[in-house]
Parts: C-alpha cells; sequence; structure tokens
C-alpha cells in the first residue's frame, strides 16, 4: 500500500503511473473535489515545452515533450500549435524569443494570418510551434481522476493526510525548505466576435499575455508571476494588465465578457524546477512552478523510478508505459 497526500495534478499522475505498476494507491485530499485545487484548477493547460524554453531550464523543455503523448491517454488534447506574435514596436522581443527557443518556424503576416484569421493585418510576423498543444486542465482533472479510480485508487476527500505518507504532492502545504509561493492570476472571458483556434502568447511590453481558447467563444488569459504569498482575489493593477493585453491583441476583446478570475500560488524553489525531495520516510513530489501539467507525467515516472525500482526497457523512451 503506498499513501499520498495530495491529488492535485501531481498526487493523480503519481497515484496513474503507481497504479499502473500494480500499486495499491490510497490518496488524501482535503477538498471535496477535483475542482479543490486552485493551483490545478487554474492552470493554463499548455502543453508547450518549446515556449517555456525562453525562460526555463534546458531540462523542463526535455521532461515536458512526452507531456503531450501522456495527456493524449487521459484526456482530449487539442493539437494545434502555439502562434507567439508581438506588436511592430517589440519585433525584437519576438526576435528575443526565437533565439531563445527550439522547433518553431517564422510566419509572415499572410501565414500568420492563415493560422488564425482573426488576427489578420495585426501582425507583421509571428513563430508557429507546431508540436505544441493544449488541454483543458478543468477537464483533465476530472478525467485523470476517473482514470486513477479505474486503476482501483481510492481517493478520500475531505480527508486530511495521515501523519505519515509515502508520497507528499501538497504544494506550498508541504512546507518544504526553500519552497516559495510564486502567484498567478488569471481570468475567464467570452468573447462571440473575436474567434482563435490555439493558444497565443502575446509579448506585450508590461506583461506578457496567454490566451488559451476553452471552446465556444470562451478563453483562459494569463497569467501573473508575482513573488507573494496572498491568495486573495486578483488586484487590480493585474486586472488592468491582463485585459489591457488582451484588449491590445484584438480590439473586440474590449467587449468581452469577464466570467471568472482566479488565483493560485506555485510551489517553487529557487531554480524553478520540481525535484523529489526525501525526508524520512517520506518522498515529497514538489516545486512545479508554472509547469503542472507538462512536467507532472516525467516526475510521476521518476517517482516509480525511485519508490517501485521500476526501470524502462532498453528501448523505452521515459514517457512509454511500463
Amino acid at each position: 500500500m503506498i499513501s499520498i497526500a495530495g491529488a492535485g495534478v501531481s498526487g493523480l499522475a503519481c497515484a496513474y503511473e503507481l497504479a499502473k505498476r500494480g500499486a495499491e494507491i490510497q490518496v488524501y485530499e482535503l477538498g471535496s473535489a477535483p475542482f479543490d485545487n486552485p493551483c490545478s484548477w487554474f492552470a493554463g493547460g499548455m502543453l508547450a515545452p518549446w515556449c517555456e524554453g525562453e525562460t526555463a531550464e534546458p531540462e523542463v523543455v526535455r521532461l515536458g515533450i512526452g507531456a503531450l503523448d501522456w495527456w493524449r491517454q487521459i484526456t482530449e488534447v487539442t493539437e494545434r500549435g502555439t502562434l507567439v506574435v508581438a506588436q511592430g514596436r517589440d519585433r525584437a522581443e519576438l526576435a528575443r524569443f526565437a533565439r531563445r527557443t527550439e522547433n518553431h518556424v517564422m510566419l509572415s503576416a499572410n501565414e500568420v494570418a492563415k493560422k488564425e484569421p482573426a488576427l489578420a493585418g495585426r501582425f507583421q510576423q509571428g513563430l508557429f510551434f507546431g508540436e505544441e498543444a493544449h488541454i483543458n486542465p478543468r477537464q483533465a482533472l476530472v478525467d485523470l481522476t476517473a482514470a486513477v479510480q479505474a486503476l482501483g485508487v481510492v481517493i478520500h476527500y475531505d480527508t486530511p493526510a495521515p501523519a505519515q505518507v509515502d508520497v507528499d504532492c501538497r504544494g506550498m502545504v508541504a512546507k518544504l525548505p526553500g519552497l516559495r509561493p510564486v502567484r498567478g492570476e488569471m481570468a475567464v472571458i467570452e468573447s462571440h466576435e473575436v474567434e482563435i483556434t490555439r493558444t497565443i502568447r502575446f509579448l506585450h511590453p508590461r506583461i506578457p499575455l496567454y490566451l488559451v481558447p476553452r471552446g465556444k467563444g470562451i478563453y483562459m488569459i494569463g497569467a501573473t508571476m508575482i513573488e507573494g504569498s496572498s491568495s486573495g482575489p486578483i488586484t487590480v493593477r493585474s486586472m488592468l494588465e491582463l485585459l489591457g493585453a488582451a484588449f491590445a491583441l484584438h480590439p473586440a476583446l474590449g467587449e468581452a465578457a469577464v466570467l471568472e478570475t482566479g488565483v493560485g500560488l506555485r510551489p517553487s524553489f529557487d531554480d524553478n524546477m520540481p525535484r523529489l525531495t526525501q525526508i524520512g520516510a517520506t518522498t515529497h513530489v514538489n516545486g512545479f512552478y508554472r509547469h503542472g501539467f507538462l512536467l507532472a507525467p516525467a516526475m510521476a515516472k521518476q517517482l516509480c523510478a525511485q519508490l517501485l525500482q521500476d526501470t524502462p526497457h532498453a528501448n523505452q523512451s521515459e514517457f512509454e508505459p511500463c
């Protein structure tokens, strides 16, 4: 029997990989349902390892490449790539982004318009990362919960974890040495005047914006990265910056309805990389920063290797089932 504290994306990914290998799993979650985990629930759900390479360590790219295949087994994946754009006066930012990343092609204004007709005439160039994708993190959490339960995993909702667990995936609650919170804020908007079909990263000078389509005219926009431990509602400044960047991306988004705002505290170490930390008999899987859905599969497989001495066959990749 292996006990896991926390039923966010990392806890569920660990439960899924361990259960696939025949382990009996009990998960303990203080919330009453998947949507009670704010850090996972308010995520963007972007499976974009090459874009993340603009600021992240090379290891994020390497570990994140297999996430798309992993999530295909769990939930619906929208495989339309990522389009990165910047206004004319910020073309230097687009060039810098291109230099710091890989696996993209530079698009002309006409090619940008072909990818996203709603953006026709608005951008002279763009970068297209054709192998990237996104998921709806809320549906993905529900689907991953169902997948682990189908493997026999028992999830105890509304239940504090025992004093001693085998695996701790509780983010900031774990209070690990060196773990700090990074506040992320987002908004969900609805617009039937603008149709965008793939993730857009807009290199806005004040706050880089991502816009992720959720279907039926609904988009998630985000996200701030603020060093701090406040979990209070989104601030006026952040809301103005997010909505101002969305308006700059396309003026018609100025008429969008704001359906929801949210805040999550991302658990992060000083290098913004996740890690397995052994304290006594407990293995902590923590420090995902902004890469929870992207890196949870890889870290879950590393956990299997540590707990079960699970070694892939010579011809298997890190992300193929054993």
